[in-house]
């Protein structure tokens, strides 16, 4: 861990954090009111895990130090379990436009200094969070995303399925406006179990379909499958 003192400038939080996430670690960064008169601040710079136990020590370390805010940038999913643990810690989390704190003129270039520069920009008050939506909303915003990825997932089996068929020249969807109704699974499923007879395949048809049976291919109600006897 790294400790500086430095001159104060204009703050408008005594007492903030940042916290620049990878994928297996994050790099905090802390800046206090040092404790000697004179109007110099602390800064503190040290690495976590991103593990849970890991993250939990950080929240009570910030807790005990009086932290305000803990900021942080919006990195792919990285950012979720330090902002929603540090969140249920009691800490003021803000999640910020990694665009947006690159804009500000005076950023350093080595990547080792963004936990200290997103610092610097909180305690002047020099960005604004990104908006997180509160827990109910996260639940059902999962909850819809993964139907649409089912949903499209579903569509792409049903069309490989669609296009076996009319590689096979099996002209089902020409017939059968969904394909994966009740007729068309009956008759898939026939297919699967091994029956070609395109007149008992019709057959397996269900409602509205029957109507598009030759009329020499309907059964009356109640009789057998005909036999074709073969000389």
């Amino acid at each position: 861990m790294d400790e500086v003192s430095e001159e104060i400038a204009e703050v408008a939080l005594e007492r903030v954090a940042a916290i620049d996430i990878a994928k297996a670690s994050a790099v905090v960064c802390m800046r206090v009111p040092g404790d000697k008169p004179g109007g110099r601040r602390v800064q503190q710079v040290w690495t976590v895990g991103a593990t849970t136990n890991a993250i939990l020590e950080l929240g009570d370390r910030l807790v005990c130090q009086g932290v305000q805010r803990v900021v942080m940038e919006a990195m792919s999913s990285y950012w979720k379990p330090f902002f929603f643990l540090l969140e249920a810690r009691g800490l003021e989390c803000w999640l910020v436009n990694a665009r947006q704190v690159k804009n500000v003129p005076g950023r350093p270039k080595p990547d080792k200094l963004d936990a200290v520069w997103l610092a610097k920009l909180a305690e002047r008050g020099m960005m604004t969070p990104s908006f997180v939506p509160p827990a109910p909303v996260r639940r059902l915003r999962d909850l819809t995303r993964a139907r649409a990825v089912f949903t499209a997932e579903r569509t792409r089996h049903k069309q490989r399925a669609e296009k076996l068929l009319e590689d096979a020249q099996i002209k089902l969807t020409s017939v059968a406006s969904d394909a994966f109704g009740v007729s068309g699974r009956a008759m898939m499923d026939a297919l699967i179990a091994g029956q070609r007879e395109p007149r008992e395949l019709a057959r397996l048809a269900k409602g509205r379909m029957t109507a598009k049976q030759p009329p020499s291919w309907r059964r009356s109600p109640g009789t057998s499958p005909t036999t074709t006897a073969t000389c």
